[in-house]
């Protein structure tokens, strides 16, 4: 399948798995949520990938959900209603389960900003790489929102 949110490439056994969105410092808006989800629920058939390395193109991981997008998750996540903003989050909290079932094991390369939903994915990953400008940051904890944004 051919992707806009991501860069899926193959090497040997090795599938590199970029979030592609750099000016928005790979911010989770609806349409890269569901790209992932895709990703990732095709692992567990797909015996040609030994192993997968999540990473941020540009210079971030992933700065968390895209604010400035109105529907983050799904078309009814726009209604503001309470059960339309827990059905956005349960899809993007999916992703980080999707992640830990998979039977290859995901290492995440973290370089910048992983702040929210992109610091869940990398604590969702088997393994964790962080470059010297790694920053990660769970901001709605401060504020008793959740416990990872996710």
């Amino acid at each position: 399948m051919d992707y806009t949110t991501l860069q899926v490439e193959r090497r040997d056994h090795v599938t590199w798995l970029t979030l592609n969105r750099p000016d928005a410092l790979n911010a989770m808006n609806g349409l890269l949520v569901r790209e992932l989800r895709h990703f990732l629920s095709g692992l567990s058939e797909d015996p040609d990938t030994r192993v997968v390395v999540l990473r941020g193109a540009g210079r971030a991981f992933c700065a968390g959900l895209d604010l400035k997008e109105s529907r983050p998750a799904g078309d009814d996540a726009a209604t503001g209603s309470v059960q339309a903003g827990l059905r956005s989050q349960r899809q993007i909290s999916e992703l980080v389960i999707l992640m830990r079932r998979a039977p290859q094991p995901i290492i995440a390369c973290v370089h910048g900003p992983a702040c929210g939903g992109g610091f869940a994915l990398a604590l969702g990953a088997d393994v964790r790489i962080a470059g010297e400008s790694a920053r990660m940051n769970a901001a709605f904890i401060r504020i008793g929102l959740s416990a990872c944004d996710v």
